[in-house]
């Protein structure tokens, strides 16, 4: 199972606060059915490497369906295949670890 953090970051919307467009991000990636953490500056992802790219992309797309003239997306993908991984499993490691 693959693991994605995104950030996607609207510019040209006239103001500084980005919440809402954060908030339709979240609907979008609920209604993906895959299990996601919301961070304070990105969120997080784990499913199918198919299933997280296509859903990169309707989360980079929904700025503009919301009215940004830009968007800038940060992906980052951890695509482990030689044992199984988890979001949940890669905090308890390092936590393991403190």
């Amino acid at each position: 199972m693959a693991i994605m953090e995104i950030s996607v970051v609207p510019v040209g919307t006239g103001d500084t606060s980005v919440s809402k467009y954060v908030a339709d991000m979240v609907k979008i990636t609920r209604q993906s059915g895959l299990k996601y953490e919301l961070c304070p500056m990105g969120t997080a992802v784990e499913g199918d490497i198919d299933k997280l790219l296509e859903l990169a992309g309707r989360l980079h797309n929904s700025v503009f369906s919301a009215g940004a003239k830009r968007g800038v997306t940060t992906i980052k993908i951890d695509d482990r295949r030689d044992k199984k991984s988890s979001m949940a499993q890669k905090k308890k490691s390092v936590e393991g670890k403190l």
